[in-house]
């Protein structure tokens, strides 16, 4: 599932791989969607390509440090990227927070579920992680839906607890712990 070397996770359909400067321009684009905008917390809008190049050039290092993984989302036979997903590290505590976005086209194909759950994998078998969490806005219970079926359980809610769009949005927590440590 996970090759160390090329620092890839290999699911069914699915090719977890480090983004590539190439790959910005589809960053771009699937960012600049107010759909995917509304249900995260640091994406700017517009999203301007100088953003995504910024991004995708934190990742090496992020990586190679240990402080965060992130990866694009892509199709296992045709490289197509569908989105990304980030897991951060928290060593002292050795647990990270898990992250993601599909570009919009790509929505209801559970390609997000199928990522995180290798995801979650990688941080249990390979970063001997103790717990990976996630949080997500009420007004997207999709991302909650996939944080189900990934067997993660609700731990919380954090009412009105970021301020976005003129308004106040309350966040829901999910979490999974590693039962095999």
């Amino acid at each position: 599932m996970y090759n160390a070397e090329k620092r890839t996770i290999t699911t069914e359909r699915l090719t977890l791989r480090p983004f590539e400067l190439s790959d910005a321009d589809r960053v771009c684009e699937f960012c600049n969607n107010y759909n995917i905008y509304k249900s995260t917390l640091t994406l700017p809008y517009p999203y301007p390509l100088e953003s995504a190049i910024s991004w995708i050039r934190t990742h090496e290092d992020n990586f190679n440090n240990n402080e965060s993984y992130e990866f694009a989302i892509t199709d296992k036979y045709t490289n197509e990227l569908y989105g990304a997903i980030g897991l951060t590290n928290n060593k002292i505590h050795r647990n990270g927070e898990l992250g993601y976005w599909i570009g919009e086209e790509y929505w209801g194909n559970g390609f997000a579920t199928e990522a995180a759950k290798a995801v979650i994998e990688f941080a249990f078998s390979e970063k001997h992680y103790h717990k990976v969490y996630a949080r997500y806005f009420a007004s997207n219970p999709g991302s909650g839906r996939v944080m189900e079926k990934c067997g993660m359980e609700k731990e919380g809610l954090l009412l009105q607890h970021i301020y976005k769009e003129n308004k106040f949005e309350n966040l829901i927590y999910y979490g999974i712990v590693n039962t095999e440590v």
